[in-house]
């Protein structure tokens, strides 16, 4: 049994559920940030919540602390720019929860490529190439896929919280050493929320997609970064709300 999803028994019957349990991000042993989520892929998460964070600028050596029953991962520093007194605190709902400020929420992003060109039916169809074992055993889970421009899947990573998955994925990238993702594409299995497309955004995806809708806020902040933001993308269709020129028709 993957340490994912665990068996419970209800109402006489088993069911299999989603784990949720808290990870502790340490800078050269201090405490940063507190996030719930699906164990797994941890390194991956730390690297990539720093880098949506503004926080470093590549990859940097990761690992579980010795304590491993203590949920920890430890990042080694020097952090690109200071946080601040700040703690960070996020659940698996909202990955922008704990801060303070409303300037803490808007991390800084640079402009994007001009990415590829791709087929319409494509970028539909990307949504059924993720990869989701844990979903397929709970239906409690989200995930993140990173793609070629040619629709390959190159890692598909899932987690109770949307935008830990994201992190996952753009962690791995980091360790790739494919970051900026210029010439890629993003597609998570749920709708798309403000902080997954500034999340992409930070991470250089010129085209996130998603197989839900996207809020107002979403919308604007991918007009504004210049992101193609595709939402509703099932039954080979989708909804292209911002920068269409990266779609083509066909």
């Amino acid at each position: 049994m993957s340490s994912a999803y665990i068996q419970v028994e209800h109402d006489g019957a088993s069911d299999t559920v989603a784990v949720e349990e808290p990870l502790e991000i340490r800078i050269d042993a201090q405490p940063l940030a507190v996030t719930m989520r699906t164990p797994g892929h941890d390194e991956e998460l730390a690297l990539g919540f720093l880098y949506g964070e503004g926080l470093i600028d590549g990859p940097r050596d990761v690992g579980l602390t010795e304590d491993f029953a203590a949920n920890t991962v430890e990042v080694r520093g020097p952090l690109t720019r200071e946080p601040g007194e700040r703690r960070f605190y996020t659940t698996s709902s909202c990955g922008v929860c704990g801060k303070g400020a409303l300037e803490e929420v808007a991390v800084h992003s640079g402009p994007l490529p001009d990415g590829p060109a791709v087929v319409r039916s494509l970028v539909a169809d990307l949504p059924n190439r993720l990869e989701q074992p844990a979903f397929e055993h709970t239906g409690g889970v989200h995930a993140t896929g990173l793609f070629t421009a040619d629709g390959v899947l190159l890692h598909s990573r899932e987690d109770v919280g949307r935008h830990n998955a994201m992190d996952k994925v753009v962690g791995r990238a980091l360790l790739d050493g494919i970051v900026p993702l210029g010439e890629r594409i993003l597609c998570v299995s749920g709708r798309l929320s403000f902080e997954l497309v500034q999340k992409a955004a930070v991470a250089g995806a010129p085209i996130l997609v998603g197989v839900g809708a996207p809020s107002s806020l979403a919308i604007s902040l991918a007009e504004d970064r210049g992101l193609t933001l595709c939402g509703f993308a099932r039954r080979g269709r989708m909804n292209v709300y911002t920068h269409p020129q990266r779609i083509l028709e066909g």
